[in-house]
């Protein structure tokens, strides 16, 4: 018990420090005119910081993050929450109406994910020349822990699949707002003046979006819902919302440090990674986010005028990001983040149910 005791404080000024470093890395994004300044900023600034620190550390516990360390899952969920809490809000009975219209783009999703899967597999097991079942499982176009969890299960290697798996986010996360960026002819996001909230949104709605962020979460959970951190919060927000009980904007600035947090995170999945394989690693994980991309491209191309929808909303909605960061994309080009939101929960549950199907058919000799 004394032990434990011992190693909190130390955590505690880790994760601070961290997110200091994020901090910084944020505002120094948002003063290049970086899009989606503050998760990019943040992710960047506390990646080149954690693999810094380690190649020049005497030994590993000399580094300032340890080989093993984990961003507190805990402590993540409330910023991810306040994201889903965000996008509840922007759920009106005008976008559940527009949803019958979202039929021919959840058509292509079916075709979407088994098609991309089969691509990265051949991939990451043709050029990448990965085993089976680090191929298999680092092949997954979403799903994290799911294809992490049955990797590991199947003897994958787990430092390859999960650095293929983090990858994927990251890279998507931060190409996509560049390519937006260049589409659209300006910075997306903050940096570019837009906000999440009205402008002159003070704290006064902090306490019942407090506890509709509480019980969001704890709702989730429950309900083992997918992406619960974020569809808990996401449709309590929105139930509240649409009744007219209560109005639950924050101001910007919480918003912005929910981002930092996220990107935080995000960066810290670089430790404890050799050069040489994160190298290796990047060239693949390129390749396969590339491909992706110019599927959901096609696919967003061809969908365009079956569902009425504008070119970068479908684009965001096919992206092979995380929930939470292509939720934050969609907010910070208001481009209707409950459609994108609604599309990425339905991707990860086609997903999750593919990766399943992967691994109950899954040899050990194939």
């Amino acid at each position: 018990m004394f032990p434990k005791l011992k190693i909190q404080p130390r955590l505690i000024a880790i994760h601070l420090g961290l997110i200091a470093i994020g901090a910084l890395g944020g505002l120094a994004a948002q003063a290049l005119g970086m899009p989606l300044p503050f998760i990019l900023g943040s992710l960047l600034l506390v990646a080149i910081v954690a693999q810094g620190s380690a190649l020049l550390a005497a030994s590993p516990d000399r580094a300032l993050l340890p080989p093993d360390f984990k961003f507190n899952d805990e402590f993540r969920a409330i910023f991810i929450g306040v994201i889903g809490m965000a996008i509840g809000t922007r759920i009106t009975i005008e976008v559940l109406q527009n949803l019958p219209k979202a039929a021919f783009s959840f058509a292509a999703l079916t075709l979407f994910v088994p098609l991309t899967f089969w691509v990265n597999y051949l991939i990451f097991r043709r050029i990448g020349r990965y085993d089976h079942a680090t191929a298999l499982f680092s092949a997954s176009p979403g799903g994290l822990y799911e294809s992490i969890m049955y990797g590991e299960q199947a003897g994958a290697d787990m430092r390859q699949l999960m650095l293929a798996q983090f990858l994927r986010i990251i890279f998507v996360v931060t190409l996509l707002p560049v390519g937006m960026s260049l589409y659209i002819g300006h910075p997306v996001g903050s940096a570019a003046g837009l906000g999440l909230a009205p402008a002159d949104t003070g704290l006064e709605h902090l306490p019942v979006a407090a506890l509709v962020l509480v019980l969001g979460l704890v709702l989730g959970h429950r309900l083992h819902l997918p992406a619960a951190q974020l569809l808990g919060p996401l449709l309590l927000g929105a139930v509240v919302t649409l009744s007219g009980f209560a109005v639950l904007d924050l101001p910007n600035w919480m918003l912005s440090v929910s981002q930092i947090v996220i990107g935080t995170t995000l960066g810290t999945r670089f430790v404890g990674i050799r050069p040489r394989m994160m190298i290796n690693g990047a060239g693949l994980g390129i390749l396969s986010v590339a491909a992706m991309m110019l599927i959901g491209t096609a696919m967003a191309l061809v969908l365009r005028p079956l569902t009425g929808e504008h070119f970068d909303v479908l684009l965001i909605s096919f992206a092979p990001g995380g929930v939470t960061e292509m939720a934050l994309v969609a907010l910070s080009l208001n481009a209707n983040p409950a459609f994108v939101t609604l599309h990425h929960l339905y991707r990860i549950i086609l997903t999750v149910f593919v990766i399943g199907h992967a691994a109950r058919r899954y040899s050990p000799g194939d």
